[in-house]
């Protein structure tokens, strides 16, 4: 008699693609929520004018940009967005600074934490560090140790 060995059946990693869109449906409509929500909230802060709208709003009977200038819930939403931009430049330009670090420690280099403490240091002190820590982290190392060995063991070859 021969024994049947029965097979586990095989994961697969793919994830469920219902699921992936419902996952990515719920996260637009929560951060579209979050928007309109801190832009009421922004807008209780202030008061510009009463509700009611003056002549001055209206151009030939149509209404001008003024209105909606004067809105609370749309400057509400204009400061939830100018706010939100200025962070996002900021993150950008962090990420930017630290792409010294990031390449060192993806490298899995010796010179990570100097790379890190040039990349401080050109932050606080003098824009130079920075460069340094740029060079150190860019820079082929083992290349460059290669070389200067070869170069060392010819210049005492030559001497003998």
């Amino acid at each position: 008699m021969t024994e049947q060995l029965e097979t586990a059946p095989v994961a697969t990693n793919k994830p469920n693609v219902k699921l992936v869109i419902l996952k990515k449906s719920l996260t637009v409509i929560a951060a579209f929520s979050a928007v309109v929500l801190m832009s009421y909230l922004f807008s209780l802060l202030t008061k510009i004018h009463g509700k009611a709208l003056p002549e001055s709003y209206f151009i030939n009977g149509y209404p001008s940009i003024l209105g909606l200038l004067d809105s609370e819930l749309f400057m509400g939403f204009v400061f939830v967005v100018t706010i939100s931009i200025i962070c996002y430049i900021l993150l950008l330009f962090w990420r930017l600074h630290e792409v010294a670090v990031h390449k060192a420690e993806a490298m899995s280099s010796a010179h990570t934490q100097i790379v890190f403490a040039l990349s401080l240091c050109g932050l606080f002190i003098d824009k130079a560090w920075w460069v340094l820590a740029i060079i150190i982290a860019f820079g082929r190392w083992d290349v460059l140790a290669n070389r200067l060995s070869s170069i060392i063991s010819n210049g005492l070859k030559g001497d003998k």
